[in-house]
């Protein structure tokens, strides 16, 4: 049996490990991992509409993994539409990455599901494999916050270097054409570097598992017994 700091150490590092599951799973369900602000330069330019009057064509969008939505401003007021990613609009859009970063947060899920089991069985016993003790469970980490670092590093490449609100702004959009002026990463994107930070700490716990504290010894006073004393 694992002894009492063990227990505390692999216990706190299960709980770790099923926030990170949460956390994605909840970040993959909301659609607020990116917002924007995007101007109408087609109506802007149709009324040659100056600094003052650029306002009444500019119009917010926000998307996810999955669904977003948009206020289109084209000079008419503003008109909001929802959309979802699958299945129409993955066609417009980098169908390969975007499926890419959907796959390493849902294997980063299983590995932090694995990480959840093997905590608990390390803080109930002590396993006999090197692969469900402190060893596997480094590895179970290390592999879950990797996938959740590739995911976010994927969909970044895919918002700066494939335009991916621009294409989402532009999507069935014939007659307007949609520039994007401002975009910010939200906290679903920002969720899933959480996890991987969640991930790291667990690292760390199990590192400090493994320390081996010196047991403190009590020495015991030597009873010298003289003549004098069993005649007493």
């Amino acid at each position: 049996m694992p002894g009492c700091f063990k227990k505390t150490v692999f216990a706190l590092a299960s709980l770790v490990s099923f926030v990170s599951f949460v956390l994605i799973a909840v970040a993959m369900g909301t659609p607020k991992w990116m917002t924007g602000k995007i101007l109408c330069k087609t109506g802007a330019d149709l009324v040659n509409a100056t600094d003052p009057e650029l306002v009444k064509f500019i119009g917010e969008i926000y998307y996810g993994l999955f669904r977003g939505g948009k206020i289109r401003q084209c000079g008419l007021g503003g008109r909001r539409s929802k959309f979802t990613i699958f299945p129409h609009m993955v066609k417009k859009l980098n169908t390969g990455l975007h499926v890419m970063i959907i796959m390493f947060l849902c294997v980063a899920m299983f590995f932090s599901l694995v990480s959840f089991g093997f905590c608990i069985l390390n803080a109930i016993k002590v396993p006999y494999r090197a692969v469900k003790g402190p060893a596997g469970l480094c590895l179970w980490n290390f592999l879950a916050g990797g996938f959740v670092v590739l995911a976010v590093t994927s969909f970044m490449a895919a918002v700066k270097l494939h335009h991916l609100t621009e294409r989402i702004a532009n999507f069935r959009e014939n007659a307007f054409q949609f520039v994007i002026l401002e975009e910010h990463f939200e906290d679903c994107f920002w969720v899933c570097v959480a996890s991987a930070t969640a991930h790291a700490v667990n690292l760390l716990l199990i590192a400090i598992s493994g320390i081996h504290f010196p047991k403190i010894k009590t020495k015991t006073e030597e009873v010298n017994v003289t003549a004098e004393d069993i005649m007493y």
